[in-house]
């Protein structure tokens, strides 16, 4: 029995597909999902689809990233936010052109039923980005940190190696949890192109949206899973690198 957090997908389909085979993924695995399935590649409605018939024969969590939020509004009004269609909103929404009215409404109740963070018995968080309160996810004073702070992750990384859990300029956010656990950022911006780590936050988005691969990690022993390059797996398309 293992569980594993994996980092964000954006659409794409065949390195979710590649990851979940290399990891020999089996229905006593726990799943966390770290948020932004879609948006990217060209398969984000086929993602969605996905992620729905593994929960039925797997333990899955699936937690909210910004751009679901983008997506679940897109598919309740029929309107989607300018910022999103630039952002791989567009992509989205040509790959439900060929989703009946039913299944569109079937995936809006999924996005509806994903959460903000999880907290599980480890006292580990998972969230897509961040939150700013000092006393825990609990007292956020606002729930959009969930899903777009960064200041977390920065903190972690510009203390790095240089304090420990006993020191009393640790970051009293980080005294919150045991362990957290991230997307949002890709780890390709600082040149990585597997899950860092910081202090106790642990960053699972390799940047499978633009220039790198999608990851899964093993919470108990840290072993990394990776599918391979998403744009060498899509080479007639650019993701987000176009952005």
């Amino acid at each position: 029995m293992r569980t594993l957090a994996i980092g964000d997908i954006h659409g794409g389909l065949k390195g979710l597909i590649q990851l979940l085979e290399r990891a020999k993924i089996t229905k006593n695995d726990t799943l966390i999902f770290l948020g932004d399935y879609v948006d990217g590649w060209s398969e984000s409605a086929q993602v969605i689809q996905y992620l729905i018939e593994l929960s039925e024969h797997c333990n899955c969590i699936f937690i909210k990233g910004n751009h679901d939020i983008w997506c679940e509004d897109w598919l309740r009004t029929g309107e989607g936010e300018p910022v999103w269609l630039a952002h791989g909103g567009q992509e989205t929404v040509v790959s439900y052109e060929s989703f009946s009215e039913d299944k569109k409404k079937q995936h809006l109740h999924f996005f509806d039923d994903m959460s903000l963070y999880y907290i599980d018995d480890n006292n580990r968080l998972f969230i897509h980005a961040g939150f700013t309160s000092m006393h825990g996810v609990q007292h956020e004073y606002n729930v959009r940190n969930f899903y777009f702070d960064r200041t977390l992750w920065e903190m972690a990384l510009t203390m790095g190696s240089r304090i420990k859990k006993g020191s009393e300029v640790y970051p009293n956010r980080l005294k919150c949890y045991y362990e957290i656990y991230i997307g949002h950022t890709p780890t390709i911006n600082f040149y990585k192109d597997k899950p860092m780590n910081a202090i106790n936050v642990w960053n699972v988005d390799t940047g499978a949206a633009f220039t790198g691969k999608l990851s899964a990690i093993n919470l108990d022993t840290k072993d990394v899973f990776q599918s391979d390059i998403l744009k060498d797996l899509y080479p007639n398309e650019l993701g987000r690198n176009r952005n």
